[in-house]
């Protein structure tokens, strides 16, 4: 009989785990991947709540990963839910509830497949799940912390697929074999407040943040690769926080977001702003400070044995061939690809982060299905 990830993705959308807080779906997972034979390990750092689980020896010649999260974004207003976003109801063929798409139904098709294999056809190695409580937040004790621990014990995976919601319209019409980088960086310029009508006594540093942002948004980073389309530089927020209309304001804010390909790395495109903003600090006589925060650098995993073992199972259970893609935001592959080769594979995304998120049904069973003979043929 095969294991019910349905009712696990019920039991876990019922767990409010909003970032940090696990709400108890890690415990109930430990349980049943415990009950089946697998050897776990909660692994908490700053706060965070991890698991690591592995059917199998240690340090076997070749062991298949999965990675996922339980941490879910909050629900916003709730009064906008049709169900309570923590109920898991089930209307119409679709179970509806904050976590639904992304990514607890994943995590239960990894859990499910993995424990339906194990039990069905021991494999010549291992299976390792690594679930994290911190993907929705900045990642730093999540997936990195249970790689960290992996590395100091002495634990690895060959290969291993991101169960991400990466479908866009139906399930198995994309995969992702890599990510944009991220880089986000935020601008302060200071001059002199004074009053309007005497420009002459302050020093305004409006106009050397509209140059500097103009001159920011308007270069072309690059026109796209062979796996990536072109990077993309935002001017997210610029923020003077002055209410008069006769006082010229001594400081200014802005913020950049990055979205760069594998022709940039986050750290050249800091250098490259800080160019620029020295340049518009001499020409304007203002201070121009910046600072930044890179998420994650641009990856990519080449297509070849591991794309082609999961486009495999995914045309034998849907009939479609999945589309290599490394479109979208960042994800917790930014962190595996530096363990092993990765890949992002999972649900339709549609829905993931908004108001009354679902997962159709029958999906889960079939992303269930996929990973299945996945492991099937990697051990095959």
């Amino acid at each position: 009989m095969s294991f019910d990830a349905v009712k696990l993705t019920a039991d876990l959308i019922k767990c409010p785990s909003v970032t940090p807080h696990e709400g108890g779906a890690l415990v109930l997972l430990e349980r049943a991947l415990t009950d089946a034979g697998f050897a776990c390990t909660r692994v908490d750092r700053g706060g965070i709540s991890n698991l690591f689980a592995r059917w199998g020896r240690k340090g076997a010649n070749r062991s298949f990963g999965f990675n996922g999260h339980i941490d879910v974004v909050p629900v916003g207003d709730a009064s906008q839910w049709t169900f309570d976003p923590f109920g898991a109801e089930i209307v119409d063929g679709y179970m509806y509830g904050r976590g639904a798409v992304d990514m607890k139904s994943g995590v239960a098709a990894f859990v499910g497949a993995a424990i339906d294999f194990t039990r069905n056809t021991p494999p010549d190695g291992a299976i390792v799940l690594t679930i994290t409580g911190d993907e929705e937040d900045v990642g730093e004790d999540g997936t990195r912390a249970l790689l960290d621990w992996m590395a100091e014990n002495g634990e690895a995976m060959s290969v291993c697929i991101v169960g991400e919601p990466t479908s866009p319209e139906v399930l198995g019409d994309m995969m992702k074999i890599g990510r944009r980088g991220s880089a986000t960086v935020w601008f302060t310029v200071t001059g002199q407040q004074g009053h309007a009508a005497y420009p002459q006594r302050a020093l305004n540093p409006m106009p050397a943040m509209a140059r500097l942002m103009d001159r920011l948004s308007s270069r072309v980073l690059d026109e796209g690769t062979d796996h990536f389309d072109s990077s993309s530089l935002q001017v997210v927020t610029i923020d003077t926080g002055n209410g008069a209309t006769n006082v010229i304001p001594g400081q200014t804010r802005a913020t950049i977001n990055v979205r760069f390909n594998d022709i940039h790395t986050g750290a050249s495109l800091v250098d490259w702003m800080q160019a620029e903003a020295d340049k518009v600090a001499a020409e304007f006589g203002v201070q121009v400070a910046l600072r930044s925060r890179i998420s994650g650098e641009a990856f990519l995993t080449p297509p070849g044995a591991l794309s082609d073992l999961v486009a495999a199972a995914v045309k034998a259970e849907t009939g479609l061939s999945p589309v290599l893609s490394t479109s979208g935001g960042t994800s917790d592959a930014r962190f595996v690809k530096s363990h092993c080769p990765v890949v992002e594979f999972g649900l339709v995304g549609k829905r993931m982060h908004g108001v009354d998120e679902r997962v159709e049904i029958v999906q889960i069973g079939q992303l269930q299905a996929i990973y299945t003979r996945v492991l099937a043929d990697y051990f095959a």
